[in-house]
Formats: structure tokens, C-alpha cells, sequence
């Protein structure tokens, strides 16, 4: 990892508490993912700011399990590095990724990888993750991500290595994201806002900044 990425992480995944606080003020991979109209722009300014009621299940229990395994074969075949760091963008720093993997081409270019497990056959990537991975790369600058998946029956995998396909950088499929963020940012900030001039504080204390003017700190 390069010293300017490692000067923009903001938390790390391994501690939830200080992960999941520094995902709440900012846009997420998973955010963006869900990102298609202005309903799904509604519907996700109500999952972060009343939560999204998923703690997770079964499936995604696999999936925490099966991913330092997987991790490990990439870094072994491709030497991405895992990792657990969650980074901002260089200049919206409310623009928040945490990708599987970190490392750098021949080039010295950043490139990236994602993990999934599945239950279910893929014949391309699902378009709702390829969301993450444009996101992903626009967070951190990237110009490739190694998308890898392992799929399984009852849990059990499938095939003795994982599948793998490179998806390289769109800035089209950028840009678009950055102005469903964008609108979503403004969604969250005209809530908050509302919802602090509705709500006087019961106490002399300030009260809570709207969303726009949260800023994650250098």
C-alpha cells in the first residue's frame, strides 16, 4: 500500500464499532449499490439514517467464514494483499470504500480485489456488485479489481479454487454513481436538517450538525 492510501483510512473493519460509525457518516459501496432512482435514493436515506434492520444470516455468515481463505488464495495466485482498512476518496471524503483486497500493478497503479460467495451459478458478474467495484475504484483511485467468488451447495464450495474475472475502471459508470451519491448526500442533508429544526434540544447542548456539513476528520 502506498503512503497516500494509508493516509486515507478512516477505520478498520476488524473493529465494528469505529467501522460501522465511519460508515454512517459517509457513502458506501453498499450504498451506491442500491443507487438505480429517486426511490432507492429514499429508500436508502432511511436505512442510514434509521438503519437497515439487517444484522445478517446464514449466507452471510459463510461468507465471513470462506473470506480469509479466499483472501489468501488471491494474494497467493495474484498478490493482492487482503484487507480490512476502510478508505475515503481524495476529495469528498464522504466517499467511503473498504475493498477485500489492496496492491499495486507493475506499473505502480492501484488495483484492487472483492470477494463474494454464492449459492447461485454466475454467468457475468451480478450488475449490483459491478456498482460496488466502479465505487470501489473511484474511492481509491483504482484501475482494476479482481473480482473472485467462490460458489457453494449447502454451504459447502464448489471445485477445488474460486472463479475470478478482472473488471477494469469505467469512468462513465463512475460518474453516474458519483451523481447518485451526490443525491443522496443532499437527501440525508435536507433530513437531518429538517429533523433538527423540528427537534429542540432538552438539553443546552448543540444539536447534531446536518448530514452535508459532517466532514471525517484528516
Amino acid at each position: 500500500m502506498t503512503p497516500e492510501l494509508a493516509a486515507r483510512i478512516v477505520a478498520d473493519s476488524r473493529d465494528r464499532v469505529a467501522w460501522t460509525r465511519a460508515r454512517s457518516r459517509g457513502i458506501t459501496a453498499t450504498d451506491v449499490a442500491a443507487l438505480t432512482s429517486e426511490k432507492s435514493i429514499a429508500r436508502a436515506a432511511d436505512a442510514k439514517l434509521g438503519g437497515s434492520g439487517f444484522s445478517g444470516n446464514a449466507y452471510t455468515d459463510h461468507g465471513r467464514r470462506r473470506e480469509p481463505e479466499i483472501a489468501a488464495w488471491v494474494a497467493a495466485t495474484h498478490g493482492i494483499q487482503p484487507s480490512s482498512a476502510l478508505f475515503h476518496a481524495v476529495v469528498e471524503k464522504r466517499h467511503l470504500a473498504t475493498p477485500d483486497g489492496v496492491g499495486l500493478d507493475g506499473d505502480g497503479r492501484v488495483i484492487l480485489a472483492e470477494i463474494k460467495t454464492t449459492n447461485k451459478h454466475w454467468r457475468s458478474i451480478p450488475r449490483t456488485y459491478m456498482r460496488q467495484v466502479w465505487w470501489q475504484q473511484h474511492v481509491l483511485g483504482a484501475e482494476r479489481t479482481l473480482v473472485t467468488w467462490e460458489q457453494h451447495v449447502d454451504f459447502v464450495p464448489i471445485g477445488d479454487e474460486p472463479r475470478c474475472a478482472w473488471v477494469d475502471r469505467d469512468d462513465d459508470e463512475i460518474a453516474k454513481l458519483v451523481k447518485l451519491a451526490t443525491a443522496l448526500i443532499d437527501e440525508l442533508y435536507h433530513r437531518t436538517q429538517r429533523r433538527t429544526l423540528l427537534t429542540p434540544p432538552a438539553s443546552p447542548v448543540a444539536p447534531r450538525e446536518p448530514f452535508r456539513a459532517l466532514a471525517l476528520a484528516d
